[in-house]
């Protein structure tokens, strides 16, 4: 094989490659032999169909495959030869490739850069660590005791106020005609609460079991049915019973209601999975300032093909948004041309980050395990309701898509291996700092 470099600039190669027809011949004449051994053509015992036949028969496909094979294998053969790492798929520009002749082809690749590991030891990091205060302890215990609220009757007869739970029929019309769905018997409603449509259930206030009221709303103009959106509607309402919500106390009879022993077991969950949330918060606070971090010290170029991919996708979206009129406020200002220059380094920040990532994940045989896969593949599954089967099944028939689910898992575990190598600073805080930071940081 002859290989001659036609390109050599930055990351981009190029060669000119020719296999001599020897090669070929001899490939195909293998090809033959095999098929030759195996075929079962009528009129002709297995193994003993002439030469000439199967030349006839699967000449052309055995000639095809055989150049297909001949190109991959002279393809793979100058990157492995020259140590090369292609970032995309070699484009292949065959020149040559009749029977007989040379086979001629031209490869143009674009290289990974080589990749210098920063000292991970010199990235210093600060680590945000809030803990569940008693406000907030209380706070979550309260809407469970509200949540767990028995519901009283009130036996007497007066008008309902904020908070009172009111039984009542209505009957809805637009423009003197009662419309679908719009009618309803003993229906209990939070009077001056939230749900029904705005202003419904605060002109309930006052009214007391036995009276007859009919009030007017607006429907929203995003109302689910077309035929109702922004229309004003009349409801006459008739209130029957009048009940109370009775919130129990944040006491051990609370605590058994909910399937504990003592109230300070229910303190010590809702603690715990507050601290959850709060680390959650803070190591993806961590996180995107470990990414800032390894981003500045990306030090090589990126692949021109792969930052064009990853900026196509991006503008797709852009794109889109803005055809819905979704397009960000802060992007609502800009020109594309300025938008197209943003987005373009927020792809290439993307691509040089990801290699970082990746190289950090090759040189140190960070990987993910068959158990992390799986694990993966049940969550993913889980989002589907009734149909996890179905989506296991899809993910172990379509190996790529479940390889989908690696990427981030092994972000994941890298991102964990640099920080447990960087110089990391815990400080404590508030919750309200700790959103604050976190909102800064997006």
């Amino acid at each position: 094989m002859q290989v001659t470099e036609t390109l050599s600039d930055g990351l981009k190669r190029a060669w000119s490659v020719v296999v001599p027809a020897a090669d070929i011949d001899a490939r195909r004449a293998k090809r033959l032999a095999e098929i030759t051994r195996t075929a079962n053509i009528p009129g002709f015992r297995p193994g003993k169909v002439p030469a000439g036949v199967i030349k006839k028969r699967y000449g052309q496909a055995i000639m095809a495959e055989v150049l297909e094979e001949s190109v991959n294998g002279a393809t793979q053969q100058v990157m492995t030869d020259r140590g090369l790492r292609p970032a995309v798929q070699p484009k292949v520009d065959v020149v040559s490739i009749d029977e007989g002749t040379d086979l001629a082809f031209n490869v143009e690749v674009e290289l990974l850069p080589e990749i210098k590991l920063p000292d991970f030891g010199a990235i210093a990091l600060t680590r945000l660590k809030a803990t569940p205060d008693e406000e907030a302890i209380v706070k979550a215990l309260t809407e469970i005791a509200n949540r767990n609220a028995d519901m009283v009757a009130i036996d007497e007869v007066r008008p309902a106020v904020k908070g009172d739970i009111l039984s009542v029929d209505f009957v809805g019309k637009v423009d003197d005609v009662a419309f679908e769905g719009g009618t309803a018997e003993d229906i209990d409603l939070e009077v001056d609460g939230p749900g029904f449509i705005e202003g419904f259930t605060s002109q309930c206030v006052g009214l007391a079991p036995g009276e007859n009221r009919t009030i007017e709303v607006t429907f929203p103009e995003d109302y689910g049915a077309a035929n109702l959106a922004g229309k004003k509607a009349r409801f006459d309402i008739t209130a029957k019973t009048l009940k109370s919500r009775q919130t129990p106390a944040i006491d051990d009879d609370l605590a058994k209601k909910l399937g504990f022993e003592e109230i300070a077991r229910v303190r010590d969950l809702i603690s715990q999975q507050m601290q959850r949330e709060y680390d959650q918060v803070s190591r993806g606070r961590l996180k995107r300032e470990l990414l800032d971090a390894l981003a500045k010290l990306a030090d090589f170029p990126a692949p021109d093909s792969m930052v064009t991919a990853e900026f196509d996708t991006i503008w797709q979206r852009i794109e889109a948004d803005k055809a819905k009129g979704e397009l960000d406020e802060e992007d609502k200002a800009k020109d594309e041309d300025t938008l197209k220059s943003e987005y373009r380094a927020i792809s290439e920040r993307r691509v040089k980050l990801g290699l970082l990532l990746s190289e950090i994940g090759r040189a140190n045989n960070i990987q993910v395990g068959p158990d992390e896969m799986n694990r993966a593949m049940r969550q993913e599954a889980s989002r589907y309701q009734g149909q996890e089967q179905m989506i296991m099944d899809f993910f172990r028939k379509n190996p790529q898509a479940a390889e989908s689910l690696r990427g981030p898992i092994l972000e994941e575990k890298v991102v964990d291996f640099v920080i447990e190598l960087a110089k990391v600073t815990e400080t404590p805080v508030s919750l309200e700092e700790l959103t604050k930071e976190r909102a800064a940081a997006e």
